[in-house]
């Protein structure tokens, strides 16, 4: 039973990272491994957001609070990197839901 939690958990924790690195993704924070780019897509880092949002939700009070700590910190950590990429695009002038944007499409509009 004990190796079971210890699994579960440690199985939990990758979950929670795998989720977070794919918003650090989207968010154009990190690049992307498959095509070396760094990429930008609000909409989806949105939607890893509220996936998130929801496993809060749904595991509330079935935590450890290690774990707790965890998703609260990630989910935190999406939150404060998407206001600060949508207030980018609202002092630019774009819509903030845009997807798509590469930096070397950023870098072509520029020039």
């Amino acid at each position: 039973m004990a190796q079971q939690q210890h699994t579960d958990q440690a199985l939990f924790t990758a979950l929670l990272f795998s989720l977070h690195a794919a918003g650090m993704q989207q968010l154009g924070k990190i690049m992307n491994p498959l095509t070396g780019e760094v990429e930008r897509d609000l909409e989806q880092a949105q939607a890893t957001i509220e996936m998130l949002e929801m496993i809060k939700r749904k595991t509330a009070g079935n935590l450890i609070e290690n774990e707790n700590k965890l998703l609260a910190r990630l989910l935190y950590e999406l939150q404060m990197n998407y206001v600060d990429e949508a207030g980018k695009d609202q002092k630019s002038g774009t819509d903030p839901t845009s997807s798509g944007t590469t930096t070397s499409d950023t870098a072509q509009d520029k020039t």
